[in-house]
């Protein structure tokens, strides 16, 4: 079929409806301006608008080419048209003015003013700055000027997008504001080394008799001043192996660090990693050998053990200072007070008290009376009531704050540790708490972080959606593969009789499960469980669920959670109310209170061990060696007869007998016969030959093949879990 001509082509496929080209008679002004465009590809495309059409050169010049051009074919030109038909979008709103309407269009505002004529014969009510009410209006004038309109939001009525941004800590502080400071020290070592002894003798109060089982489980924070009337901050860590979270804390917070080992025991696991933190944080440590009262001391054997572990002390030639002390009995306190003292000295410690208050969290937990609490170490600025702080997600006015007597204090400067109230959620242990100048600022951080931590969670689901999708369509493929094997009309396929077990979803999971809840009086109590659980590592045996965990006590919400996933509750340090604990039984939820981690643990370990299944373990009887292999006809059925010696044991016939060859199993089964001599017995001694015959005909003996003889018993399984206590 012959290539329509371009007058064809106008005729029949560019219906436009307006006629306002008088030169070319009844054709359209489309018709004239589309001609132009292919013909003159290097001017404009001009649109059909009375504008357009009162330039009398570009008429003249349509009408001249027209006669040379009017019978080509579309072949070269079908590009060029296809091009002028498309309408640029030109986007519009309600109420819009008719300059706003010109620069949408990109258009002078001659032209909307005449396409306005040409719709609306009442010119003289428009102007540039006439607002367009009828929306109707500005469509059709859109169409006019050659676009398609595109709806959108006023401009004036968009949400102008806030940048939010974090919070940074302020620039250091000038050399002329800087004061000086008390230190703060931490007390680090081994358990029950005698830490929390020595701060109680220091501050002269007796801590560690409300200590659960005499060892401290959260980070005690304490401004103590000496004797001498210098000033010190004590944090007093837990010695306890699951509190290593809170000791890596305290060893990066701190000043100084005192390093407490018993004369009687010396250097043990927790003070090896005492050291370590130390080193890590560059701190300076000075070392106080406790208990030098005891008859088993041995102070040289203490030094020496330090010093094979990198810490020398002066006794021994070396520049960290060593106390020898005795706690319990108050002996040479003094003289670790002044090491302390001239430690602090040398270091130079200053302090800006001027700035925005920089400060960490230490301690969190749930007061009842008070509300969430914070042990905050303040390391900048000066803290008083009315300040806005945040940490992570959290954040707080201050409406009071008390030292560790619990009194209440009016500010709290560099080097004090402070408990705040006032916080709406409580951060986590070890956050940096900063202060804001403002309720907006603390806006703008609170949304910062907000869309961070959506932004990660957005990036793990989606990497979690997309390892679970992995799996589908491995799963899919291989369904795929069986159904183009056996075809989709066998019934073989739709009952899925053939797919093993691990591919049937209706498959129960019989691994037994422990659900718990978690309740702790402060946070780092709370942390030291959790991690105490990331230890266990046996759940393919049994798997150890945490449901929830909290700080505070038990609440009616609890009990909902451990009915709804048959979880036991554990509250560590807090209590919960006679009510709720009547109310516990009869909804049959386990509630379990300890003061103590490693009794926890062990109730723990416990609940799953008694979850396992028995297993059969194997009993040894006796052993045999195979001295030869005998076969005898039975029927027309060849039997292959073992002639063997017990070594050791007694060889029983009801019992189960492992056949071994060089190291390696290679059968497993009963015995059909057990023959000395002719006769058929029940048990073999050692020393005594035999003929042992199985169930399996088939098995094949060499000489030296070993036969172990057992029997099973059964065995409650135990797990193999040891957190290092």
């Amino acid at each position: 079929m012959a290539a329509p001509t371009v007058r064809s082509y106008f005729r029949n496929n560019l219906q436009r409806q307006f006629l306002i080209d008088r030169t070319w008679g009844k054709q359209s002004a489309n018709h004239t301006l589309q001609t132009y465009c292919i013909l003159n590809t290097q001017h404009r495309v001009y649109h059909a608008t009375p504008t357009c059409l009162k330039k009398k050169n570009i008429i003249q010049e349509n009408l001249n080419l027209k006669k040379l051009f009017i019978n080509k074919t579309l072949d070269d030109y079908v590009p060029v048209i296809t091009e002028t038909r498309k309408s640029p979008l030109i986007e519009i709103w309600r109420l819009m003015t008719v300059k706003q309407l010109a620069d949408s269009a990109k258009r002078d505002i001659e032209d909307v003013l005449e396409a306005l004529c040409f719709v609306n014969t009442q010119t003289s009510m428009y102007a540039a700055d006439t607002v367009l009410t009828n929306f109707d209006l500005i469509c059709t004038v859109v169409k006019k000027l050659g676009g398609k309109p595109k709806f959108i939001t006023s401009p004036d009525n968009r949400k102008v997008e806030v940048k939010y941004k974090d919070i940074v800590k302020s620039s250091p502080p000038d050399e002329s504001v800087l004061v000086k400071r008390h230190p703060v020290v931490t007390i680090m070592g081994h358990v029950d080394h005698g830490k929390t002894t020595l701060l109680d003798a220091l501050r002269n109060t007796s801590v560690v008799e409300t200590e659960f089982g005499g060892i401290t489980q959260h980070i005690g924070a304490f401004n103590v001043t000496l004797k001498s009337g210098d000033r010190v901050t004590f944090l007093d860590t837990p010695g306890h192996a699951a509190f290593a979270s809170m000791r890596y804390r305290g060893a990066h917070i701190t000043d100084i660090i005192v390093l407490v080992v018993a004369a009687d025991d010396g250097v043990m696991e927790q003070t090896l990693q005492s050291i370590e933190m130390a080193k890590d944080a560059n701190v300076p440590i000075i070392v106080a050998i406790n208990k030098i009262d005891k008859p088993n001391a041995d102070i040289k054997r203490t030094q020496n053990m330090l010093a094979e572990n990198g810490i020398l002390v002066e006794d021994l030639g070396g520049d960290t200072q060593c106390i020898n002390i005795s706690a319990l009995k108050g002996t040479n306190l003094q003289t670790l007070t002044e090491a302390i003292a001239l430690q602090a000295e040398l270091m130079d410690l200053k302090g800006d008290p001027v700035g925005l208050v920089e400060a960490v969290a230490i301690e969190c937990s749930n007061h009842v009376g008070r509300g969430k609490l914070v042990t905050a170490l303040i390391h900048r600025g000066t803290l008083r009531k009315g300040c806005l702080i945040v940490s992570g997600l959290a954040w707080a006015k201050v409406r009071g704050m008390f030292n560790e007597s619990g009194r209440p204090i009016l500010e709290a400067k560099p080097s004090e540790a402070i408990q705040i109230i006032g916080w709406k959620d409580l951060p986590n242990v070890g956050d940096e708490i900063l202060e804001v100048k403002n309720d907006k600022e603390l806006h703008m951080v609170l949304k910062f972080r907000q869309n961070q931590q959506n932004e990660t969670l957005a990036k793990e689901h989606k990497e979690a959606a997309d390892k679970k999708n992995q799996e589908h369509l491995k799963k899919y493929k291989k369904l795929l593969a069986l159904r183009r094997e056996f075809g989709k009309i066998k019934p073989v396929f739709k009952t899925m009789k053939f797919l093993g077990p691990s591919t049937c979803t209706a498959t129960a999971n019989t691994t037994p499960e422990v659900n718990v809840i978690i309740k702790g009086d402060v946070a780092g109590s709370v942390e030291a469980i959790l991690d105490l659980f990331d230890t266990y590592t046996d759940n393919k045996l049994c798997r150890l669920n945490i449901v929830h965990y909290n700080v505070g006590p038990v609440t009616e919400t609890d009990l909902e959670l451990a009915k709804t996933f048959n979880a036991i509750i554990y509250h560590f340090n807090v209590n919960i109310s006679s009510k709720l604990e009547k109310e516990a039984k009869e909804k049959g939820v386990s509630v379990r209170k300890y003061n103590i981690i490693y009794k926890l643990f062990d109730d723990i370990k416990n609940e799953i061990n008694s979850n396992l299944g028995e297993i059969n373990v194997e009993d040894k009887i006796g052993e045999a060696s195979v001295l030869k292999m005998f076969q005898i006809t039975e029927g027309k059925k060849k039997v292959n007869v073992a002639g063997c010696r017990c070594t050791s044991g007694v060889l029983q016939k009801s019992a189960i007998y492992h056949l071994i060859r060089n190291g390696e199993m290679i059968y497993t089964g009963k015995l059909t016969s057990m023959r000395h001599l002719k006769e058929e017995v029940s048990s073999i001694k050692i020393g005594v030959e035999c003929g042992l015959r199985f169930e399996n005909i088939t098995v094949e003996f060499q000489p030296n093949d070993t036969l172990v003889c057992f029997n099973y018993r059964k065995e409650r399984q135990i797990i193999n879990w040891e957190p290092g206590f």
